[in-house]
């Protein structure tokens, strides 16, 4: 698509969510996730989500609406911040990005972080003068879930202490090896994240609020799995991850 003159740096871009860097076009190209067919168990209902799941995301105009829109917090690589505060997202499947954003979008997942900046008008309003046609939600959606799945997981994320990866490594592979797979590459299909190289910090969080039921949209076989989890067997497997590469 043509732009029309700059980019506008709105106030969104100050508190935002996802990263910026050229890449090439894939819009003539089948993303690797677009399928009709997602869901698995873990399937998604949410209207906007199936749409954009239909649909070849733009990777060029993905790039525009995540530095428009996300970069200040996600970094302009998509590598997230060491405390944890923004998760890396650089690499994540396509189809994930788009199942979360739309459970943030339709309150299926609590991130008040999220709500000014991942709802369809905030999209919209960010790109509203740069686009010469307008796009729907579930375009944007799949435009910048495409871009993000481009960029390049940072080696350099946060790591825990590394004192107790061997019993890190036997949690893992025991219980999280099915969904997540061997080193936690995920599964696209089914909406299992990437979480290998994931900032600890953002791991350990996410996942003891998972264990502790504030992770609203949370795999509820995951829950159950996890549920056993001891303090120890957290911290372990949560730096063992964040020391994987995909």
């Amino acid at each position: 698509m043509l732009l029309k003159g700059k980019f506008i740096v709105l106030s969104l871009v100050a508190a935002s969510i996802f990263g910026c860097v050229s890449t090439t076009d894939s819009s003539k190209k089948e993303d690797k996730n677009s399928t009709s067919q997602f869901g698995g168990k873990w399937g998604t209902k949410v209207a906007e989500a199936i749409k954009a799941l239909e649909l070849t995301g733009n990777v060029k105009d993905g790039a525009i609406i995540y530095e428009e829109v996300c970069a200040a917090c996600h970094q302009p690589g998509g590598n997230g911040d060491p405390a944890g505060n923004f998760p890396q997202l650089a690499g994540q499947h396509s189809s994930v990005i788009i199942k979360q954003m739309a459970d943030i979008r339709v309150g299926n997942r609590d991130n008040p972080t999220m709500y000014p900046f991942a709802g369809v008008k905030a999209l919209l309003a960010a790109t509203d003068d740069i686009f010469d046609t307008p796009k729907t939600g579930p375009q944007t959606l799949a435009d910048v879930a495409a871009y993000i799945q481009t960029l390049k997981m940072s080696p350099k994320t946060a790591k825990g202490d590394g004192k107790d990866l061997k019993h890190g490594a036997k949690i893992y592979k025991d219980n999280c090896v099915k969904c997540h797979g061997k080193k936690g590459e995920g599964i696209a299909k089914d909406y299992y994240p990437l979480i290998a190289g994931q900032n600890y910090n953002y791991l350990l969080r996410q996942f003891q609020w998972i264990k502790a039921g504030k992770r609203r949209n949370a795999n509820p076989d995951m829950v159950d799995q996890i549920k056993g989890f001891t303090d120890r067997d957290i911290v372990a497997v949560m730096d063992w991850v964040s020391r994987q590469t995909k």
